[in-house]
């Protein structure tokens, strides 16, 4: 039987504490996002960062953690609104040993409004040798992302995490659904094209986010103090199971940016 790397939870961080660096790159769910309603019914939307999962980790793991991420924040938006920059991902003081891109919630409830425009695409539109010259479609901007990270950082460890499951409670979130599914099948290909690139299949072992599980966890669309707690446990616990069975990949993580490396050991 396989086994479900995220079945028994760890809450000390485990080996995800060999990163002394992270970069958290997503949507309002990296960003530790909270909806408020006043007396009136105006909702408004708050990117709480000390709240996201990311900055959850750094703190259980004592690493530092960068929240590249904001609310709405799609593929596309990554690279055409400038919010590489102004988020900080480009800083070349921000630089991380790892990176985990949570990115697509937003990406595919409407990747089917304008397809001729924006499709979801695939590996054709990815130039692999410059990511300039990628197409625009949701693979070309998704890859683009883990094609800069390279660029600044060679060796630098990304998990790519797909979107756990919801009940088809309506007919549009039956379709997004669907969406969800490939959205979680490319992913799981681009470890047979990037080196050093792990999946965080929370859409595969993740628990689903039916009403009882949102009851507890969910402040309206969006994950309350104990949700993003939880999945900051959920991350530590996968990272750290891919790492317990992957062994040779972490040796050398300290020098990751230092310049130095063991010839010895697989780098």
């Amino acid at each position: 039987m396989e086994k479900n790397p995220i079945e028994n939870l760890i809450y000390h961080g485990g080996y995800t504490a060999i990163f002394r660096r992270m970069g958290f790159i997503g949507d309002s769910l990296s960003s530790g996002e909270f909806e408020s309603k006043d007396e009136n019914g105006k909702v408004d939307w708050y990117d709480m960062y000390e709240y996201s999962w990311g900055q959850f980790i750094g703190r259980k793991c004592g690493l530092e953690a960068f929240n590249f991420s904001m609310g709405g924040m799609t593929a596309k938006k990554f690279r055409t609104e400038n919010f590489a920059q102004h988020c900080g991902f480009l800083d070349r003081t921000k630089i991380c040993q790892a990176y985990v891109i949570a990115l697509g919630v937003n990406d595919m409830y409407h990747i089917d409004d304008d397809p001729e425009n924006y499709p979801f695409g695939s590996m054709d539109d990815v130039d692999l040798n410059d990511y300039r010259n990628n197409k625009a479609s949701f693979v070309g901007d998704y890859c683009r992302i883990i094609q800069q990270i390279r660029e600044m950082q060679p060796k630098a460890r990304i998990f790519v995490m797909t979107m756990p499951k919801e009940p088809d409670f309506n007919e549009e979130m039956a379709k997004v659904n669907k969406n969800f599914d490939k959205h979680a099948e490319f992913l799981r290909s681009l470890t047979e094209v990037f080196e050093f690139l792990y999946v965080l299949d929370l859409r595969k072992y993740a628990p689903i986010y039916d009403d009882e599980f949102k009851k507890q966890f969910y402040l309206a669309g969006h994950l309350n103090p104990m949700g993003y707690m939880y999945t900051a446990d959920l991350v530590c616990t996968y990272i750290d199971y891919i790492i317990r069975n992957n062994m040779d990949d972490f040796k050398q993580v300290g020098f990751i940016g230092k310049g130095v490396h063991n010839v010895a050991e697989k780098w």
